[in-house]
């Protein structure tokens, strides 16, 4: 009987040891949970859920810190590929993406473009900005990774959910696979088609095309120093008391004018005769004119560098792929280098009713020894209509759509576009001038639209 309640209190002491531990325990499970939760719904790459193709307003937008610890050390390419100028092209039917490089595929990916009534606009575009850790500024900070913008307007392609179908708010979702590999290798400039076919490029070539112009010979430099036309040295400034050099002849040294010879020279002072004063030196009898030494005449000095903001009958230097685009609609043909406006200038179009359609030329390589250079074409399917209002559109409710002018012709061929432009010759020697690989043509029946502006290239929108 003694022995009871002993029992009684040190089962008591277990039991209550028991509970302790099953609370601690489940105390260290919740806030695992609760991290792990926390982790989910900031992690950068959408395991917090997305909505209408961007991360739903109940997540919070990751900060840089929340998802750069989980990206790799080292960006990985697509291994080895042809290198040159790269193309990307968006197949809005298939849903998926292709890259090219020197004109040869490289890889494939899907995407998720825009859903019915927010669509991805078709056309023709370029890589315009870059932003590894961009969040969207039109939808609650939403996350996008490897952002490449295509628009000004908010549309780029990034890393994204891929639910199999267009669901985006018009951006162009891509894996995290192939975002990350296309991010190191991409640079800005890099042509970007958005199309509803298949569209491939292959090798062109055409008498139109443009070539590299011919770079003048180099002044030659003779055995003896001297130089065939301006020397490449900087002129030497003479002192003041030497003589000008006559053209073709070497300068020599003038002998500078000593105060002895000064003093000879110098005339009586008033009151005095020409005649002997004593206890005064007799001046020497003054010479003739043209005895005298004649001073050095001066060279100017170097006038100073023309301000960048001044005028200057030279053309600025931009860096940078060429861009040119001819336009049926304003007759005028267009060129940018850099994304930075060069020169626009007026084209002759043989019958100019019949539409040309929407090719891209894109120059590969050089070739013949700096002569020549490699094309390739890409013909994105059109009606060949011109949008009356496209370069002013405006996005304001209440106002009816611009017209459209349709055309029933059929639009022409590549070559058959390249047949009926006339650029004059002052525009070919200077597009030839700047051309580069990477450089590139489009012929549209369209003008300038909204979307090109500054810091972009041409881009030309088809819907």
């Amino acid at each position: 009987m003694g022995a009871g309640p002993g029992c009684n209190r040190s089962g008591s002491l277990i039991l209550r040891t028991a509970l302790l531990s099953t609370v601690a325990l489940g105390f260290l499970a919740g806030l695992a949970t609760s991290a792990d939760a926390y982790w989910r719904r900031t992690s950068y790459f959408g395991r917090g859920g997305w909505y209408g193709g961007y991360y739903g307003h109940h997540v919070r937008a990751a900060s840089h810190s929340g998802y750069r610890a989980s990206e790799p050390k080292k960006d990985v390419g697509f291994g080895d590929y042809p290198k040159g100028p790269l193309q990307l092209v968006v197949n809005i039917g298939t849903q998926r993406v292709t890259l090219y490089s020197n004109g040869v595929r490289v890889a494939q990916g899907p995407v998720s473009t825009g859903m019915p009534g927010h669509p991805t606009p078709h056309g023709v575009f370029s890589i315009i900005e870059k932003d590894r850790y961009h969040h969207s500024n039109l939808y609650s900070g939403a996350p996008m990774p490897y952002m490449q913008r295509i628009t000004w307007s908010g549309v780029a392609i990034h890393e994204g959910v891929l639910p199999g179908h267009p669901a985006s708010h018009g951006c162009i979702r891509t894996s995290h696979d192939f975002a990350q590999k296309l991010w190191p290798i991409t640079k800005l400039g890099v042509r970007f088609l958005v199309t509803t076919t298949e569209v491939t490029p292959s090798d062109f070539s055409h008498p139109k095309l443009f070539v590299p112009l011919p770079k003048p010979p180099e002044a030659g430099i003779a055995a003896n120093g001297a130089t065939e036309g301006r020397s490449a040295r900087m002129p030497i400034r003479l002192a003041d008391n030497a003589p000008a050099a006559e053209a073709g002849a070497a300068p020599a040294a003038a002998p500078a004018v000593t105060t002895e010879l000064r003093k000879s020279v110098e005339m009586p002072t008033s009151g005095q005769s020409g005649a002997d004063t004593p206890g005064t030196a007799q001046p020497a009898e003054r010479p003739a004119t043209d005895d005298l030494p004649k001073p050095a005449p001066t060279i100017d000095p170097l006038k100073p560098l023309v301000p960048w903001r001044a005028k200057s009958d030279q053309p600025i230097k931009h860096a940078g792929q060429v861009a040119v685009f001819v336009s049926r609609k304003e007759k005028k043909v267009f060129v940018r280098q850099g994304m930075v406006p060069i020169f626009d200038m007026p084209v002759e179009i043989d019958d100019p009713d019949q539409p040309l359609g929407l090719h891209v030329f894109t120059a590969l390589e050089v070739t013949e020894d700096g002569a020549g250079m490699r094309w390739n074409l890409m013909t994105v399917p059109t009606d060949g209509s011109i949008d009356e209002g496209y370069r002013g559109r405006s996005r304001r409710r209440g106002k009816e759509p611009p017209p459209v002018v349709v055309n029933l012709k059929m639009p022409s061929t590549a070559v058959e576009a390249l047949d009926r432009i006339h650029i004059p010759k002052q525009a070919l020697d200077r597009i030839s001038e700047l051309l580069t690989p990477g450089s590139s043509l489009v012929i549209s029946d369209q003008g300038l639209g909204r979307e090109t502006g500054r810091g972009t290239e041409f881009i030309v929108l088809t819907r």
